[in-house]
């Protein structure tokens, strides 16, 4: 039987427990009412008597999730890591320092509401997802003896674009545009992102771009033909869609400043295009490559990810 004593202007309980025949009570204190001290050493004498010890120690939330995801997610793919370091950010945001276990049902209810108040399904989806996998294995560790994510209700606003749709807004443009300005002198696919985005090309239209196609008299890029980047196109240069693709666009001169002086220090190669990369199969950099820099880039802005193809609707509905 328990016993509850007065510390103060608070309570605390001790609950009589051996460990191979040495007396180990376990007492806990800081409860406000006589009551709540009772029902929480009852708590702890039904598990006993089942045969758990109780984990009386708190465990913030933000660091049980991160130690759970590098010990059981350690081997994902690249993009399946940036989902999971995404959802890191978000527990620890939303919970902090918060004990897993005193995390209840309308707590997270209370977060799932305000988090999905500006977030489409699919990313309130995986959120969730990823944080009942960890509340899972907390359980079976004994942890926590509740699951607190059972029979929570997703909420979300954003309808899930359709893949043709996805763009991002005015706003995170101009955040992404800002990123990569800083980050221009580390990775060449930075250079084709803000171009992508600057322009509205397609992705065969700026592997194909030498450097005779940029006019920095008029800053403008001529597109008249691709370049084969995948197994399906034709080696080397190619036609254009169609003749209507054929055009040249009017860029602004930030990003044609920013090509000038990639040109002053980078050394012209045998084909003389511009998104040049000699360890690549086709010689340029891959679109798999791009989508994975992209992606990495928005997930850290925690915007939702598009595909490069998206840069292209993106300068369509910011002209807009």
């Amino acid at each position: 039987m328990a016993s509850i004593q007065k510390r103060g202007k608070t309570y605390q309980f001790t609950v009589s427990n051996r460990v191979n025949g040495v007396s180990k009570p376990i007492r806990r204190g800081g409860f406000k009412t006589k009551k709540e001290a009772q029902i929480a050493a009852a708590e702890i004498e039904a598990q006993l008597s089942k045969g758990i010890l109780p984990h009386l120690k708190p465990m913030p939330f933000d660091e049980y999730f991160e130690k759970w995801m590098k010990l059981y997610k350690s081997r994902l793919t690249e993009t399946t890591q940036l989902h999971y370091d995404y959802t890191s950010r978000i527990v620890k945001v939303y919970f902090g320092e918060k004990p897993i276990q005193e995390i209840k049902r309308h707590d997270y209810q209370f977060f799932l509401n305000n988090f999905g108040a500006n977030k489409a399904k699919e990313t309130i989806e995986k959120v969730n997802t990823h944080i009942r996998s960890c509340v899972k294995d907390a359980i079976e560790e004994q942890i926590i003896q509740h699951d607190f994510t059972r029979k929570a209700v997703l909420t979300w606003s954003n309808p899930a674009k359709k893949p043709e749709e996805k763009h991002l807004n005015y706003f995170e443009t101009k955040r992404l545009l800002g990123v990569i300005y800083s980050l221009l002198d580390e990775v060449l696919a930075y250079y084709l992102i803000l171009l992508g985005l600057t322009s509205g090309a397609r992705f065969g239209e700026l592997m194909g771009l030498t450097r005779k196609d940029f006019n920095f008299k008029n800053n403008t890029i001529k597109i008249e033909k691709t370049w084969g980047y995948a197994k399906r196109h034709p080696e080397g240069f190619g036609p254009t869609k169609n003749e209507a693709s054929v055009r040249t666009i009017k860029l602004d001169k930030k990003t044609m400043n920013v090509f000038r002086r990639l040109f002053a220090t980078v050394t012209p190669n045998l084909y003389g295009i511009v998104f040049y990369s000699p360890e690549s199969k086709y010689k340029v950099i891959s679109n798999t490559n791009a989508n994975k820099v992209l992606q990495k880039t928005l997930q850290e802005l925690d915007i939702d990810p598009i595909t490069f193809h998206g840069l292209r609707h993106t300068h369509a509905s910011v002209l807009l």
